[in-house]
């Protein structure tokens, strides 16, 4: 049973009659949501909190990504310093790629991430065909 909603309920100051305040989601989230939500760019930060990867290394561990939205992927993580990009010198010359300190501050919400999902995600389309 629901109880009626009467003035003495609203905050103090509050009009009686106004129209609710529209809620906003905090603009941080917002922002983070909006960049590492973009795809692959998260999977890209686990994938490197395991340690440095090669661009090769990446390719192979990131299932379905092509070399030039991982080229670009790579590019905008480490424009905005959530990973580096190191060259050493060879022969041959290798580039590496790693997490930046803002990047690896990411890892305890990406394991909780991480951890979330995979005790209430199903684990492929097909699974939520079937429960439907």
């Amino acid at each position: 049973m629901s109880e009626a909603h009467n003035v003495s309920d609203a905050p103090a100051g509050a009009a009686s009659g106004s129209a609710h305040e529209p809620r906003a989601c905090d603009g941080a989230l917002v922002r983070a949501f909006g960049f590492l939500g973009k795809r692959w760019n998260g999977v890209i930060i686990g994938t490197l909190s395991d340690g440095p990867a090669s661009f090769s290394e990446l390719r192979r561990a990131v299932h379905g990504i092509s070399d030039s939205v991982l080229s670009e992927r790579l590019s905008e993580l480490a424009k905005a310093g959530l990973i580096q990009r190191a060259v050493e010198a060879g022969p041959p010359v290798t580039v590496e790629y790693r997490l930046a300190p803002s990047g690896e501050a990411l890892e305890p919400a990406l394991r909780a991430l991480t951890t979330w999902a995979a005790a209430n995600l199903p684990r492929s389309v097909e699974e939520v065909s079937a429960s439907h």
